[in-house]
């Protein structure tokens, strides 16, 4: 029993909030588990608003133009394009063709641009002349990407299911029917339309179609090697 001498002053206790504190963080084993519990999806909301509101972040023009390469190069000619202005005001920016809506497709779409932000830490296109020297085979990776989804993207606002024939141009309103009907879909022949086409474009797009359609890319990895600058010796000195 404790004496005078050394019981403990009321005024030495501990403050509520400090007695709060070391309670939260030392229940008892009948509430043990339940906050920990609460505790982990208190955690949970925060980490997940957390990692959607940067992801979301992501998947703005604003982000997309960030790197010097995409704003001097492809955002230039963007601009220029009907994707960017036009009559009604309706806008697809950079997003909205290149990264897909559903969290599927679109998680595996960021992991592999993980690749772009490599190849720009390394400078690879940091000129518009390396850019250019480029360009055919960035292209092509972004064709195999539609062509392999259908043009997933495209299809967020074109769909042959809703077109009304009757109110297109004669030409496009047949081309679109037989593209319906033949089971082709749009980057079979809307290449260009948001950004400059690289020299040798088409030739490259038929030789990616028979790379897809056997299921072999050597016709397409011969025909790009082909057109890549060859390198030279030094000469001797």
């Amino acid at each position: 029993m404790p004496t005078p001498d050394t019981a403990t002053p009321v005024d030495a206790q501990p403050g509520f909030l400090k007695r709060w504190w070391r309670w939260f963080w030392s229940p008892a084993r009948a509430i043990a588990l339940g906050t920990l519990v609460t505790l982990g999806f208190g955690a949970g909301v925060i980490f997940w608003g957390g990692f959607n509101w940067a992801l979301e972040i992501t998947n703005t023009e604003q982000f997309c133009i960030s790197c010097h390469e995409m704003k001097d190069n492809v955002f230039t000619e963007y601009r220029t394009t009907v994707h960017y202005a036009n009559r009604s005001g309706v806008r697809a920016s950079c997003p909205d063709c290149h990264v897909p809506k559903d969290w599927g497709h679109k998680m595996i779409r960021k992991i592999r641009a993980s690749n772009e932000l490599y190849h720009h830490l390394l400078g690879t296109v940091s000129t518009p002349e390396k850019f250019n020297s480029k360009r055919l085979q960035l292209a092509v990776n972004e064709w195999s990407r539609m062509k392999t989804s259908d043009s997933r993207e495209c299809r967020n606002c074109h769909k042959f299911d809703f077109m009304d024939y009757s109110t297109q141009e004669p030409r496009a309103s047949k081309t679109h029917q037989e593209a319906l009907t033949n089971g082709r879909t749009c980057i079979d022949c809307h290449r260009g339309i948001a950004h400059k086409l690289p020299p040798n474009a088409n030739e490259a797009y038929q030789k990616l179609s028979e790379s897809l359609s056997t299921g072999s890319n050597k016709a397409l990895t011969d025909y790009l090697d082909s057109l890549a600058p060859k390198a030279q010796a030094a000469p001797v000195k």
